[in-house]
């Protein structure tokens, strides 16, 4: 189908972001399509499904019709349940049994809000999508790139979960609320009369509306605790207690270890082929460095030669200055000029120079022998 060059696909929640980003598009004269993603079936996740604050809720597409009928724009409710539970649940259950600690809204980012998402605006002729993030996207006119960037003194910067989405997909991206802080969202749906401006924010992970992980692989894995329970937790190499099961662990955690210690104890390391969760003191979470697979580059078409940029390695870190290359093998090399706390595989790790996004990557393990000299700092 020929693309129209004035024709947006909004994907919409129902909250207040991408009720508000609709809106706009709307008052700016665009041909504007809403889409609200049904990502889970309800009777699969378990939890309170109805709970209004989580993003694919079925008050959500409920508030998405509705908004949508008022601003006077087609609305279609796409079932991407099967699809969702491939490239997201699925790789979040089998993450947390590799002994890891995914972020899905990456994957989900990646996978369905880009990528599913370009395909149905391609079928309705819709040259844009747009979503309720705050970023910023430009277009870097010497190299042809385009760049996503931060707003620094935004506290809802969400560029750390869009890190993996495409050049070509950016290349079609909109973010109407660049710029906007989440108080200026909610004065503009006031404004919009959307009768959503005071609706909570979303915090769940949406297959998990309870925000109880614990309950959701269990209910995912048939039998999980009686294949995992009981295994060992270390400290110092000798058994000082039984956890259970190593996949309700993750690095850095210290609370429900159930171990009495003269000094607090954390999780180090958790060890799936052994069924092994490695504890220790504080400092013992300091590490060097780290490698990353799953490279997605952003600003630059490639980083073979040491660069120094601002490295986050969890959304709410501020970040710190590090060396980073990537090899042959396509492995992003970072070692930061001072230890850092909790390097956790399997969570996502993001590049910045000043506020672009450089690109990121998935961690796979931290390193403490320098790889590298950094640059004299």
């Amino acid at each position: 189908m020929k693309l129209h060059n004035n024709r947006v696909l909004v994907g919409m929640s129902g909250g207040v972001d991408s009720s508000v980003a609709a809106a706009l598009l709307v008052e700016q004269g665009y041909d504007v399509i809403g889409i609200t993603i049904k990502t889970y079936r309800y009777e699969d996740v378990g939890g309170n499904v109805g709970n209004d604050s989580t993003c694919c809720s079925l008050d959500g597409i409920n508030d998405a019709r509705r908004i949508a009928q008022q601003l006077g724009i087609p609305h279609y409710v796409v079932d991407f349940s099967e699809v969702f539970k491939k490239n997201v649940i699925d790789y979040f259950v089998r993450d947390y049994l590799d002994g890891n600690t995914p972020n899905p809204c990456v994957q989900c980012n990646k996978t369905i809000k880009w990528g599913e998402m370009d395909r149905k605006a391609d079928s309705l002729g819709a040259q844009w999508i747009a979503t309720g993030h705050y970023a910023n996207i430009r277009r870097d006119e010497i190299t042809g790139r385009y760049i996503l960037s931060r707003d620094e003194h935004n506290p809802k910067d969400q560029t750390y979960a869009l890190w993996a989405v495409s050049q070509d997909s950016l290349a079609r991206t909109m973010f109407p609320l660049s710029g906007f802080s989440k108080n200026r969202s909610r004065e503009e749906a006031s404004r919009l009369g959307l009768g959503i401006a005071s609706k909570p924010e979303s915090y769940e992970i949406c297959f998990i509306p309870d925000n109880d992980y614990n309950r959701f692989l269990r209910d995912m894995v048939p039998d999980l605790e009686e294949k995992v329970a009981d295994g060992a937790i270390m400290l110092d190499g000798k058994q000082i207690g039984t956890h259970h099961g190593y996949p309700f662990y993750t690095v850095g955690q210290r609370r429900g270890l159930g171990i009495a210690h003269s000094e607090p104890l954390y999780v180090l390391n958790v060890l799936p082929d052994q069924n092994i969760v490695e504890v220790g003191t504080d400092e013992k979470l300091l590490h060097q460095g780290l490698i990353a697979d799953n490279v997605n580059l952003i600003k630059y078409g490639d980083i073979t030669e040491k660069r120094e940029f601002t490295v986050k390695i969890r959304y709410k870190d501020e970040g710190a200055p590090a060396s980073c290359y990537i090899d042959k093998d396509q492995k992003l090399h970072i070692e930061f000029y001072e230890p850092r706390k909790a390097i956790t595989p399997g969570q996502s790790v993001v590049m910045y120079e000043g506020n672009d996004v450089v690109g990121g990557g998935i961690i796979t393990q931290w390193t403490d022998i320098p790889s590298f000299t950094s640059f004299g700092l």
